[in-house]
């Protein structure tokens, strides 16, 4: 493993202890609460999402060695998805 793999791991293993804590329902509605808020307020609601991609993405560069193949396309869809999600917020037409 690699000296910054290994220090991200450390770092994240307070804030991913806690989040284990909580009930298993608690970390997903809280990403649905933020998703459809960020989906549906108008102006700076770009930012929840935003909040909620880079969520995503830590946790998906955390668990990439434990993920398997489908796995991992699985999860950076969804992570494209939440981008593209936010950056059509940030940027309206």
């Amino acid at each position: 493993m690699s000296p910054l793999r290994e220090s991200l791991e450390n770092a994240s293993a307070p804030a991913l202890r806690t989040i284990a804590s909580l009930p298993r329902a608690v970390p997903f509605l809280a990403v649905l609460v933020l998703m459809v808020a960020g989906a549906f307020i108008p102006g700076w609601g770009w930012v929840l999402l935003a909040v909620v991609t880079l969520f995503l993405t830590w946790l998906l560069v955390l668990g990439w060695p434990r993920l398997t193949a489908p796995e991992r396309l699985m999860r950076i869809a969804v992570v494209a998805i939440a981008l593209a999600i936010t950056v059509t917020q940030a940027v309206p037409r």
